[in-house]
């Protein structure tokens, strides 16, 4: 297939990953606000995030059958849609009542954005016949930094400010998502059937990042659930890892300006100096990380990451001034890029067999996400109630277990 027609669908894929970490990072940075605003503590604060990660573990689940249903170019519109309209009433909130509700939306919009738009972006990884993952979660990242970045530009304005971030989901939630049918009329199942040609221009991947196994056309609902004799005990391995990365990655966006803001006393102006360089080091390292797998394989690249988000948990830990702990952040930020995407793509193409199967897999997969998410953005908070420094020794630990998992995301394919 000519890479022209997978294109658009990849342009749509990334607008909604953009869109989601815009939207994300606009509520994360804004977090010492509203817990100024309405009176909480860092505990009050982790049960209203512990809520926020269980109704997003809630719409994760729900979008596996919704996909299987609606397909999952329209359910994650339905979830951009969802975000958009939840997004404002968050800032805007006249009440704590309304805030909570309108936060606990945001929960499940979040959970079938996540889980739909990592079906559509495996969905393209597999038609490309190369690593495009890492990329394409990128662009979350970069809309990340934008929004870190108009947070400190507006730092001096009013909180309401932020609704306008409701834009972002709702332009793209019309964009033009990957279809069951490709411009050329052929289905998108018959697009990926194992052995259709690859673009002449695809790259050859290293010996242990293989290309992703095409998706058969059929689908195994002919012969019984979707997620039938899929092979769990490797790609629970793999979770693990996605686990590590969204409990280093929740911690640091969750409680990241907090912890500026409480000890070393930086003005609520300049909170998002927490998160804008960890994210901007996490999209340049997304955005080359394709090529670094391709060069260097899996393995290695999990590895050498895993030793420098180490070192920067420690930085931070013991950072005796805030510049000291930006920086680790920053370093952070590019350790810990990759683990995300390469999680996905590892899941789906040790899962194989059909669309629906890998879609299934998918939306459980991502359950590891808000189990990370559980302990970066709650247990952190909790543990660190007194000194968030305690808080970021946890997942200084955790990150370790990266070492010895990455050879799990080199697993061999499912035939």
């Amino acid at each position: 297939m000519d890479l022209t027609t997978l294109r658009p669908a990849r342009a749509a894929v990334a607008a909604a990953f953009f869109a989601q970490g815009f939207v994300y990072i606009t509520l994360t940075t804004r977090l010492p606000r509203f817990q100024k605003l309405w009176d909480l503590d860092e505990v009050t604060l982790s049960l209203l995030l512990l809520m926020m990660v269980l109704l997003a573990g809630l719409g994760s689940v729900v979008t596996e059958p919704a996909a299987r249903r609606l397909g999952s170019a329209t359910t994650l519109r339905v979830g951009l849609v969802l975000a958009g309209v939840a997004m404002p009433v968050v800032v805007l909130a006249p009440t704590a009542g309304v805030f909570v509700g309108a936060l606990a939306t945001y929960g499940i919009a979040l959970g079938v954005i996540d889980a739909a738009s990592n079906m559509q972006a495996v969905a393209i990884e597999h038609r490309y016949g190369r690593p495009v993952l890492p990329s394409t979660h990128g662009y979350w990242t970069l809309g990340g930094v934008l929004a870190a970045a108009v947070a400190l530009l507006t730092g001096g304005l009013p909180p309401g400010t932020g609704a306008i971030a409701a834009v972002v989901p709702l332009a793209v939630a019309f964009a033009p998502f990957l279809a069951r049918v490709v411009p050329d009329g052929t289905t998108a199942d018959a697009a990926m059937r194992p052995g259709a040609a690859h673009p002449a221009t695809d790259a050859a991947p290293a010996t242990d990042a293989k290309p992703a196994t095409a998706i058969a056309t059929t689908t195994d609902d002919a012969t019984g659930p979707a997620s039938a004799g899929v092979p769990w005990r490797p790609i629970l391995l793999v979770g693990l890892g996605l686990m590590v990365f969204y409990t280093v990655d929740t911690a640091a966006t969750s409680w990241g300006p907090t912890y500026l803001v409480r000890s070393f006393d930086l003005p609520l102006g300049l909170v998002a100096l927490a998160t804008f360089p960890y994210l901007v080091a996490t999209m340049i390292a997304r955005l080359s990380g394709d090529r670094l797998v391709m060069r260097f394989g899996v393995v290695p690249v999990l590895r050498a990451g895993a030793v420098v988000a180490f070192a920067a948990l420690v930085t931070v830990v013991a950072a005796p001034s805030w510049p000291v702990a930006v920086a680790g952040f920053t370093a952070l930020g590019a350790g810990m890029a990759v683990v995300a995407p390469l999680s996905f793509s590892a899941a789906a193409r040790i899962a194989g067999g059909g669309r629906d199967r890998v879609d299934a897999v998918i939306a459980r997969f991502n359950q590891f996400n808000y189990a990370g998410a559980l302990v970066g953005s709650v247990v952190t908070g909790l543990v660190g109630a007194d000194s968030l420094r305690v808080g970021f020794a946890l997942p200084a630990v955790l990150v370790l277990a990266l070492l010895p998992l990455a050879r799990a995301f080199a697993s061999t394919p499912r035939s």
